[in-house]
């Protein structure tokens, strides 16, 4: 596989429902009512349920297994500086920041419809060069 170019985009939309915050909180065990209960969530910080973090990480996983067939994830870094919701479609992107024999380094994003970014960061991958 030959290795991207820095500024290689890949990207994928997806509209999250409770259901999908639902079944997330059952395999992983966190049950937080501020993902699964609406009325408990309806009087908390964000008015609403708000997606799992790693719910979010796991997503952009799959973009990035996607993009890079056999590529191993040594390193993710990333912060959540806005609530997801359901409802809205998100945009998860992924661009090459680096690569090397070997490495990738790719900025992780997920946007709502506005712009506004809900989870960034970075991850180094393992591939085959």
């Amino acid at each position: 596989m030959a290795l991207p170019e820095p500024g290689a985009a890949f990207t994928r939309r997806r509209t999250f429902t409770q259901g999908d915050f639902d079944r997330f909180a059952g395999l992983s065990g966190d049950d937080n009512p501020i993902h699964v209960d609406a009325e408990y969530s309806a009087a908390a910080a964000f008015g609403r349920p708000v997606a799992h973090g790693m719910f979010l990480y796991s997503c952009l996983c799959g973009l990035l297994a996607e993009a890079f067939p056999g590529a191993v994830q040594r390193r993710q870094d990333l912060k959540f500086p806005a609530p997801t919701f359901t409802g809205e479609q998100m945009t998860l992107r992924a661009e090459v920041s680096s690569s090397s024999p070997g490495e990738v380094v790719v900025a992780t994003e997920v946007t709502r419809a506005d712009g506004t970014v809900t989870a960034t960061g970075s991850a180094v991958l393992r591939v085959a060069s």
